[in-house]
């Protein structure tokens, strides 16, 4: 039983009872900076310091860790990392459609073209290009001539 230090026995009691039924809290000395800092973070995520506190050192006692020791890369390390790599594949991909799948596309564009390609005059000596100047045969001027 608990010594509340008063002489009245009735208030004892009634003393007694409502030390039963509050949690005993105790004070610890912080740094200011710190104690602001736990402050504001108990107030966004807890109903209170108590439930924070709590909270935090259950964390590490379940997981087995060392508040002091590094947990890996965080997120946006983990992000900027992904975001190189993924760059990285865009440009490959980029390189290959331009040195493999565009030519490869105008080529087979090319092959089943259903134009027809231009004539082009036949290259021909100049020799023989005035000799087909000259004709031979002609048709008849009257057509009433007979043979």
């Amino acid at each position: 039983m608990r010594q509340t230090g008063c002489k009245r026995p009735f208030l004892g009691k009634i003393l007694r009872q409502i030390g039963e039924i509050m949690d005993s809290f105790i004070g610890i000395r912080f740094k200011k900076e710190t104690a602001q800092r736990f402050q504001t973070f108990s107030r966004t995520y807890f109903k209170s310091h108590t439930e924070a506190m709590a909270t935090m050192l259950d964390f590490f006692c379940y997981n087995e860790i060392s508040p002091r020791e590094k947990l890996g890369p965080t997120g946006r390390t983990i992000e900027a990392k992904l975001l190189k790599r993924i760059n990285a594949v865009i440009a490959i991909m980029r390189d290959v459609e331009k040195t493999q799948t565009k030519p490869t596309v105008a080529m087979l564009h090319a092959l089943f073209e259903t134009e027809e390609p231009t004539k082009k005059p036949l290259i021909v000596e100049k020799k023989y290009a005035e000799e087909k100047k000259e004709v031979r045969f002609r048709e008849k001027q009257n057509p009433s001539n007979q043979l």
